[in-house]
């Protein structure tokens, strides 16, 4: 399967850094941008919606073909979709599905309402 190509757009992703202070306190930080060519289309379906309930409305699914995100390891990656990458990430990736010849995506928007 291949992207179709008015539908694909550029967005960045940055992984979640950790690392340790002089007082041996965690601090989390984030990566440098990696571009992907993706397709964004928002998240929907009986499954998601009885998983997210309401919250549906703030998840993508994202189609990508590349190796910068792999499942089990990328989950905890920021994607900016949005947001400058020079801002936090507006969106988190919550689980990725590896096919064939693509990837699934789905992103969760960060609420920073509290």
């Amino acid at each position: 399967m291949r992207l179709a190509r008015q539908s694909r757009t550029t967005i960045y992703a940055k992984k979640m850094v950790t690392t340790k202070d002089d007082e041996g306190n965690v601090i989390k930080d984030w990566g440098d941008p990696i571009p992907m060519t993706v397709d964004v289309q928002p998240a929907g379906g009986q499954v998601n919606a009885s998983i997210y309930g309401k919250e549906l409305a703030y998840v993508k699914s994202i189609m990508y073909q590349g190796t910068d995100i792999q499942e089990g390891r990328d989950e905890d990656t920021g994607l900016f979709l949005y947001a400058s990458t020079d801002a936090e990430p507006d969106y988190e990736i919550e689980s990725i599905s590896t096919y064939h010849d693509h990837i699934t995506i789905l992103a969760k928007k960060v609420r920073t309402d509290g």
